[in-house]
């Protein structure tokens, strides 16, 4: 850590941390602004910011933003006060990538690790990865500020373990948090895959909705929802569990989760798969059905517009559980175009009532790729830059970040 002036932490809504959130945000980038937003006056705002630029958190943009007087140079969030390691783990590639804390990202890997190797060989091969991820950047270990880490499997998130039944076999229970921590003696973070995508998407590109739902159709499926601006994970981490939830009305095949009727088990990629295949159709996953699709395959168009109203009936029931204001649906399966996305949109404004669908808007994702890796970014980030915790640490005269 790089030592700062010491300066007093004031109260959590008008410390430097808030300072920093509305810098962030853009809620507040000028001198002038911030006071106004924050009732602090002039002097106050000016040791705050004191505050921020000797952590090296913040910097002049070259942006002059008007006001009555002389335009004012706009205030920045320094990107490169540290970087975060993102690393979001599939059924069959790894993504391991240094963000800077604009969440951009600075360099990165696919790797292809089987989780069926364990946590300690797949962890230990990240860790490699990430260490010659970073010598090749020209960056220091020491100027990593968190690490986050996102799963294809249901996450306590205050724990950090994979719980219940999922695809990652032997996984559950395993401290994943301190076999890191003997590389990484940084903040780490860990969520369900589907939770980080959910809050990529949101952060990204629908900050001001206050309601989202996001459906990951993949190879799997699985939801994800921002309840009150806030990503909601449910009691143990469970929440948005949707794949594995039964829908009567289409047969009872067999789950992999060891039930039958689930929705991943009629619409999921690897169940649309299994149907080409039996029609003597190659295809193993989700990417061989989008491929299909993409080439204008007959019957994998049609089992995806299948899938589509299949889907739909479980996304209806949300709507009228979370009335959102917009739907979200990404994964391999909601890039092929509109043949999964026009079968839900029928259900879901058949099945619910107009109050809830008035203004909904049902969309694909924006991100063309590397979303996982935004939503870990950004988790990490957020719980860095915490303004309670980081005002705490300029008190005590420290940043939380090495200096690149």
């Amino acid at each position: 850590m790089t030592s700062v002036l010491p300066v007093a932490p004031g109260h959590a809504e008008d410390g430097p941390g808030r300072i920093l959130e509305l810098i962030t945000t853009g809620a507040a980038r000028t001198r002038t602004a911030i006071a106004q937003e924050t009732g602090l006056s002039r002097s106050t705002v000016v040791q705050r910011l004191d505050a921020l630029f000797a952590a090296q958190l913040i910097r002049e943009s070259e942006e002059n933003v008007a006001s009555r007087g002389r335009p004012s140079r706009a205030l920045e969030l320094n990107p490169r006060a540290g970087v975060v390691i993102s690393v979001d783990i599939g059924e069959e590639r790894t993504r391991v990538a240094v963000l800077d804390l604009n969440v951009t990202i600075i360099g990165d890997r696919v790797e292809r690790l089987a989780l069926g190797d364990g946590p300690d060989v797949l962890l230990d091969r990240i860790t490699a990865t990430v260490r010659d991820l970073i010598d090749h950047l020209g960056l220091q270990e020491s100027a990593v500020a968190g690490f986050g880490l996102g799963l294809p499997a249901p996450v306590d998130y205050e724990a950090g373990r994979v719980m219940g039944w999922s695809i990652m076999s032997g996984w559950e229970g395993y401290d994943i948090r301190r076999h890191l921590r003997r590389s990484w003696p940084v903040p780490i973070l860990i969520d369900n895959d589907v939770n980080l995508l959910t809050l990529a998407e949101h952060r990204r590109f629908w900050a001001s909705q206050r309601h989202l739902f996001y459906l990951k159709a993949g190879t799997g499926v699985g939801s994800g929802m921002v309840i009150d601006y806030a990503v909601n994970r449910g009691a143990q981490g469970a929440a948005g569990d949707i794949g594995h939830a039964h829908i009567a009305g289409f047969g009872d095949p067999q789950c992999r989760c060891g039930n039958v009727g689930c929705l991943e088990s009629l619409a999921g990629g690897w169940a649309l798969a299994r149907d080409l295949r039996d029609q003597d159709l190659d295809s193993h996953d989700a990417r061989d059905v989008a491929d299909r699709v993409r080439r204008g395959d007959s019957e994998a168009v049609a089992g995806l517009r299948n899938a589509g109203r299949i889907m739909g009936e479980s996304v209806a029931f949300a709507t009228s559980l979370l009335n959102p204001d917009v739907i979200v649906i990404g994964g391999m399966l909601g890039t092929t175009g509109d043949h999964l996305l026009a079968g839900i949109r029928q259900v879901v404004y058949q099945r619910s009532l107009p109050l809830a669908t008035r203004q909904l808007r049902i969309v694909p994702t924006k991100f063309k790729s590397r979303a996982g890796i935004a939503g870990a970014g950004y988790l990490v980030r957020d719980h860095v830059l915490n303004p309670s915790a980081l005002d705490s640490l300029l008190a005590a005269g420290k940043s939380p970040f090495a200096m690149t």
